[in-house]
């Protein structure tokens, strides 16, 4: 231990004397640590940014949608012309006085239906819904108001963007009436342009929201009904008995997402022999954002890693000048008793050094990358305000422990891999030979 010791001494005492050689050589590692760490952080910060997005998208959301089961459909062909299937309300309240972990259960029904204003008439589909439905949904109003309470048995309506616009072209339709069927409503709200949501993974259905129009759930139970009778050739109807269309629930946890939905479909399965009911959980988003998450942090490290070879290969650069150098030392340490693994310890001690003190800086200069981060947007944002796109205005970079580790582990193995071959020339010197250079 003492011998260690007295070479680690003297290597220091080396690396002094050449303060400015080992200052650029460990440079390079500096460098090569900083940026592994700065890169992995901010990855790190755009890969939870896009996960808390997903997860306002419907991560740990799991929906409960009515489905017409074949069975159903030949059989009340023949015995009945009115279907009933689907979702009930009962259902709903099983599932939210029974499953713990909830944080926002939403129901809604569907019906396609047509409205007149005048001269105009548009087939949308009305949406009997709650207030969470805008949150859940993440839509927002563009005049007027979103449904309240107080609305659950009166005849009012919030239109989507675009049917607002071919039933009012010209006209703001907050306070106008529209037909509903033969019953007269007032439009209370109109909501802003949404983009159609794409099926993702069979997880989601593509939907159009601006063509919807929302009425609060209760008044389309009282003023429609569950009963939609759909009229065929001649003097024939056919008529289906839906109570809701679906039910979404949103669990605190993403990790309680799989359990929840089990726990959902034994308590359908009890009253819905025909399965006319499908759990979908959208959790693919989730897996799908981890992956990439993967990927491009192998992507930050590879780049980092190019940067501590380089660092690494300078190091091997300067050290194979050192015992040019120092042929002389060599000569006069073989000649008083040193042997070769001495002199391949002596100079590997030195590389390792250089290593371990660049690692180390750089990881202490990469444990400052979110305050730098801050300091560069904000100075950015005082001489251009308007240069900065927003989502580097959301970004937070988060430092990873793992990549601390790792640059320290790739900073001290290119020091000692890189260190060998100058240590193993220094040591295959002839002693003589050595003594006998200027």
């Amino acid at each position: 231990m003492l011998q260690f010791w007295r070479t680690i001494s003297l290597g220091l005492k080396s690396l002094a004397q050449h303060r400015m050689r080992a200052g650029l050589a460990a440079l390079g590692i500096f460098i090569g640590t900083t940026t592994v760490i700065w890169l992995v952080a901010v990855g790190e910060g755009i890969s939870y940014r896009a996960e808390q997005q997903i997860l306002e998208l419907g991560a740990r959301n799991i929906i409960v949608r009515t489905v017409r089961p074949a069975t159903q459909s030949q059989t009340s062909a023949q015995t009945s012309k009115v279907e009933r299937y689907g979702l009930l309300r009962a259902d709903y309240d099983r599932i939210v006085s029974n499953i713990p972990g909830i944080e926002m259960p939403v129901a809604m029904r569907e019906v396609p239906f047509s409205l007149r204003r005048g001269n105009r008439s548009l087939d949308v589909k009305l949406v009997g819904c709650t207030r969470e439905h805008l949150r859940l949904n993440r839509l927002r109003i563009a005049r007027g108001r979103w449904l309240k309470p107080v609305d659950n048995n009166e005849r009012v309506v919030v239109l989507g963007d675009a049917a607002a616009q071919q039933l009012f072209p010209a006209e703001d339709p907050v306070g106008q009436n529209v037909w509903v069927g033969d019953d007269l409503y007032t439009v209370v709200g109109q909501t802003r342009p949404r983009i159609a949501s794409a099926a993702i993974g069979g997880s989601l259905d593509a939907r159009d929201y601006n063509q919807d129009v929302y009425l609060p759930l209760q008044s389309l139970r009282t003023h429609i009904g569950d009963l939609v009778i759909k009229r065929q050739s001649g003097e024939n109807f056919r008529g289906q008995w839906v109570e809701l269309s679906q039910i979404t629930v949103r669990v605190r946890d993403v990790r309680w997402v799989d359990e929840t939905a089990g726990i959902i479909e034994y308590l359908l399965a009890k009253f819905h022999p025909n399965e006319d009911y499908a759990v979908v959980v959208p959790k693919e988003l989730l897996r799908q954002a981890a992956r990439t998450r993967a990927m491009f942090n192998v992507l930050l490290v590879v780049i980092a890693g190019i940067s501590l070879l380089v660092g690494g290969i300078g190091i091997m650069n300067i050290m194979l000048a050192t015992v040019t150098e120092r042929t002389r030392e060599i000569g006069i340490r073989r000649a008083i008793g040193a042997r070769r693994r001495d002199i391949v310890q002596q100079f590997l001690v030195e590389t390792s050094l250089l290593s371990c003190i660049g690692g180390m800086l750089g990881v202490a200069c990469g444990l400052m990358c979110g305050p730098v981060f801050r300091l560069v947007r904000w100075v950015v944002d005082s001489l251009q305000p308007d240069l900065l796109p927003p989502i580097v205005h959301e970004l937070e970079p988060r430092i990873a422990l793992w990549s601390i580790v790792l640059s320290l582990a790739i900073s001290l193995g290119s020091g000692l891999v890189f260190g060998v071959y100058p240590a193993r020339r220094a040591a295959m010197m002839n002693p003589i030979d050595a003594l006998r250079h200027d």
